[in-house]
Protein backbone atom coordinates (compact mmCIF):
# COMPACT_ATOMS: atom_id res chain seq x y z
CA UNK A 1 0.00 0.00 0.00
CA UNK A 2 1.44 3.60 -1.07
CA UNK A 3 2.19 5.52 1.87
CA UNK A 4 -0.22 8.21 0.18
CA UNK A 5 -3.02 5.65 0.61
CA UNK A 6 -5.14 6.06 3.50
CA UNK A 7 -5.64 2.94 5.35
CA UNK A 8 -9.47 1.48 5.24
CA UNK A 9 -11.35 2.21 7.97
CA UNK A 10 -12.38 -1.28 10.20
CA UNK A 11 -15.70 -3.26 9.12
CA UNK A 12 -17.41 0.83 8.82
CA UNK A 13 -21.06 1.11 8.57
CA UNK A 14 -22.45 4.41 7.79
CA UNK A 15 -25.45 5.41 10.34
CA UNK A 16 -28.11 8.00 9.10
CA UNK A 17 -29.47 9.93 11.62
CA UNK A 18 -33.15 11.54 12.14
CA UNK A 19 -32.99 12.15 8.56
CA UNK A 20 -36.85 12.25 8.01
CA UNK A 21 -39.19 14.37 6.89
CA UNK A 22 -40.63 16.24 9.94
CA UNK A 23 -37.52 17.23 11.06
CA UNK A 24 -35.62 18.16 7.35
CA UNK A 25 -38.64 19.97 5.91
CA UNK A 26 -39.12 23.87 7.22
CA UNK A 27 -42.86 23.60 7.31
CA UNK A 28 -43.22 20.85 9.17
CA UNK A 29 -40.02 20.54 11.76
CA UNK A 30 -40.31 21.72 14.93
CA UNK A 31 -36.43 23.25 14.40
CA UNK A 32 -36.97 25.32 11.50
CA UNK A 33 -33.43 26.53 12.24
CA UNK A 34 -32.05 22.64 11.76
CA UNK A 35 -34.18 22.79 8.50
CA UNK A 36 -32.39 25.62 6.63
CA UNK A 37 -29.15 24.40 8.19
CA UNK A 38 -29.61 20.98 6.72
CA UNK A 39 -30.55 22.35 3.26
CA UNK A 40 -28.42 25.25 3.42
CA UNK A 41 -25.27 21.98 3.75
CA UNK A 42 -26.79 20.17 1.47
CA UNK A 43 -26.50 17.47 3.44
CA UNK A 44 -28.83 14.85 2.05
CA UNK A 45 -27.42 15.23 -1.82
CA UNK A 46 -24.25 14.14 0.26
CA UNK A 47 -25.23 11.80 2.32
CA UNK A 48 -26.97 9.99 -0.63
CA UNK A 49 -24.05 9.65 -2.51
CA UNK A 50 -22.24 8.46 0.66
CA UNK A 51 -24.74 5.78 1.04
CA UNK A 52 -24.26 4.43 -2.71
CA UNK A 53 -21.11 3.66 -1.80
CA UNK A 54 -21.28 2.11 0.87
CA UNK A 55 -23.84 -0.25 -0.99
CA UNK A 56 -21.77 -0.49 -3.85
CA UNK A 57 -19.19 -2.25 -1.69
CA UNK A 58 -21.34 -4.38 0.45
CA UNK A 59 -21.60 -2.25 3.35
CA UNK A 60 -24.31 -1.65 5.69
CA UNK A 61 -26.26 1.74 5.83
CA UNK A 62 -28.24 2.10 8.57
CA UNK A 63 -31.27 5.08 8.98
CA UNK A 64 -31.64 5.49 12.95
CA UNK A 65 -35.36 6.89 12.81
CA UNK A 66 -37.33 8.75 15.45
CA UNK A 67 -41.25 7.33 15.55
CA UNK A 68 -43.71 7.84 18.21
CA UNK A 69 -45.96 6.01 19.09
CA UNK A 70 -50.14 7.45 18.35
CA UNK A 71 -51.23 7.39 21.81
CA UNK A 72 -47.81 8.87 22.91
CA UNK A 73 -47.01 5.97 25.83
CA UNK A 74 -43.62 6.45 26.92
CA UNK A 75 -42.89 9.91 25.96
CA UNK A 76 -42.51 12.47 29.20
CA UNK A 77 -41.54 16.52 29.24
CA UNK A 78 -38.57 15.60 31.08
CA UNK A 79 -36.45 18.11 28.35
CA UNK A 80 -37.24 20.80 25.48
CA UNK A 81 -37.57 18.61 23.12
CA UNK A 82 -39.62 16.11 24.71
CA UNK A 83 -42.20 19.05 25.33
CA UNK A 84 -42.28 20.06 22.35
CA UNK A 85 -42.89 16.94 20.79
CA UNK A 86 -45.55 16.33 23.21
CA UNK A 87 -47.18 19.40 22.10
CA UNK A 88 -46.60 19.30 18.44
CA UNK A 89 -47.57 15.62 18.10
CA UNK A 90 -44.81 15.40 15.24
CA UNK A 91 -42.88 12.54 14.28
CA UNK A 92 -46.22 9.98 15.02
CA UNK A 93 -45.09 6.71 13.61
CA UNK A 94 -47.41 6.48 10.10
CA UNK A 95 -47.71 10.07 9.48
CA UNK A 96 -45.51 12.23 6.58
CA UNK A 97 -43.06 13.03 9.23
CA UNK A 98 -41.06 9.95 9.71
CA UNK A 99 -40.80 9.20 6.02
CA UNK A 100 -36.85 9.29 4.79
CA UNK A 101 -36.09 11.20 1.92
CA UNK A 102 -35.85 8.86 -0.99
CA UNK A 103 -32.49 10.35 -1.95
CA UNK A 104 -31.64 8.12 0.96
CA UNK A 105 -33.82 5.04 0.66
CA UNK A 106 -34.01 2.91 2.50
CA UNK A 107 -32.86 0.48 0.22
CA UNK A 108 -33.63 -3.29 0.47
CA UNK A 109 -30.27 -3.75 2.43
CA UNK A 110 -30.30 -0.98 4.22
CA UNK A 111 -31.10 -1.47 8.50
CA UNK A 112 -33.93 0.58 9.96
CA UNK A 113 -33.68 1.50 13.90
CA UNK A 114 -36.09 3.05 15.05
CA UNK A 115 -36.91 4.92 18.61
CA UNK A 116 -40.23 5.53 20.20
CA UNK A 117 -39.11 7.65 23.41
CA UNK A 118 -35.21 8.98 24.26
CA UNK A 119 -33.65 11.13 22.37
CA UNK A 120 -30.51 8.68 21.02
CA UNK A 121 -30.51 6.29 18.47
CA UNK A 122 -29.17 3.50 20.72
CA UNK A 123 -31.84 3.89 23.60
CA UNK A 124 -34.24 1.76 23.38
CA UNK A 125 -33.45 -0.44 19.97
CA UNK A 126 -31.84 -3.20 18.93
CA UNK A 127 -29.55 -1.05 17.08
CA UNK A 128 -26.20 -2.49 19.01
CA UNK A 129 -27.10 -5.73 18.62
CA UNK A 130 -27.74 -5.40 14.46
CA UNK A 131 -24.30 -3.87 13.98
CA UNK A 132 -22.41 -6.48 16.04
CA UNK A 133 -24.47 -9.31 14.03
CA UNK A 134 -23.23 -7.31 10.93
CA UNK A 135 -19.56 -7.85 12.00
CA UNK A 136 -19.48 -3.47 12.43
CA UNK A 137 -16.48 -1.84 14.23
CA UNK A 138 -16.31 1.64 13.05
CA UNK A 139 -19.51 3.36 12.65
CA UNK A 140 -19.64 6.41 10.18
CA UNK A 141 -22.08 8.97 11.23
CA UNK A 142 -24.50 11.46 9.22
CA UNK A 143 -27.09 13.39 9.51
CA UNK A 144 -28.51 15.50 12.36
CA UNK A 145 -28.21 16.93 14.39
CA UNK A 146 -24.38 17.86 15.65
CA UNK A 147 -26.01 19.19 18.85
CA UNK A 148 -28.07 16.71 20.25
CA UNK A 149 -28.41 13.45 18.72
CA UNK A 150 -24.81 12.68 16.92
CA UNK A 151 -22.88 13.88 20.28
CA UNK A 152 -24.84 11.50 22.32
CA UNK A 153 -24.75 8.92 19.68
CA UNK A 154 -21.11 9.07 19.73
CA UNK A 155 -20.62 8.91 23.40
CA UNK A 156 -22.88 5.83 23.07
CA UNK A 157 -20.98 3.80 20.43
CA UNK A 158 -17.86 4.79 22.35
CA UNK A 159 -19.01 3.37 25.26
CA UNK A 160 -19.57 0.31 23.76
CA UNK A 161 -16.37 -0.11 22.45
CA UNK A 162 -16.63 1.16 18.46
CA UNK A 163 -14.74 3.20 16.53
CA UNK A 164 -16.60 6.83 15.64
CA UNK A 165 -15.92 8.93 12.62
CA UNK A 166 -18.50 11.94 12.05
CA UNK A 167 -18.59 13.18 8.22
CA UNK A 168 -18.64 16.87 9.07
CA UNK A 169 -20.28 18.00 5.36
CA UNK A 170 -22.86 15.17 5.98
CA UNK A 171 -23.99 16.80 9.21
CA UNK A 172 -25.99 19.87 10.06
CA UNK A 173 -27.24 22.13 13.84
CA UNK A 174 -29.46 23.90 14.81
CA UNK A 175 -27.44 26.73 13.39
CA UNK A 176 -24.61 27.25 11.73
CA UNK A 177 -22.56 29.00 15.19
CA UNK A 178 -24.20 25.57 17.15
CA UNK A 179 -22.86 23.37 14.43
CA UNK A 180 -19.28 24.48 14.76
CA UNK A 181 -19.42 24.83 18.43
CA UNK A 182 -20.17 20.98 18.68
CA UNK A 183 -17.81 19.86 16.34
CA UNK A 184 -14.85 21.65 17.60
CA UNK A 185 -15.76 21.40 21.68
CA UNK A 186 -17.18 18.48 22.20
CA UNK A 187 -17.58 15.85 18.72
CA UNK A 188 -13.79 16.07 18.09
CA UNK A 189 -12.94 14.67 21.65
CA UNK A 190 -15.20 11.10 20.77
CA UNK A 191 -14.77 11.07 17.13
CA UNK A 192 -12.55 11.71 14.13
CA UNK A 193 -14.15 13.76 11.72
CA UNK A 194 -13.76 13.77 8.29
CA UNK A 195 -15.75 14.70 5.03
CA UNK A 196 -17.51 12.22 2.26
CA UNK A 197 -14.46 12.58 0.56
CA UNK A 198 -11.99 11.88 3.03
CA UNK A 199 -14.17 8.82 3.94
CA UNK A 200 -14.72 7.28 0.67
CA UNK A 201 -11.01 7.34 0.03
CA UNK A 202 -10.95 5.04 3.42
CA UNK A 203 -13.57 2.66 2.28
CA UNK A 204 -12.06 -0.97 1.15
Amino acid sequence: MSKSTPAPYAAPALVISECQRGILDAGRSVSSGLAHEAATRGIVERIGELARQFRARGLPVVHCTIEHRPDQLGMVPNSYLGTMALRSRSMTAGTEDVEIPAALGPEPSDIVSSRATGLTAFYGTDLDAMLRLNGVRTLVLTGVSTNVALPGLAVEAVNRGYDVVLVEDCTAGASAQAHEFFIQNQIRLLARVATAEDVVARLS
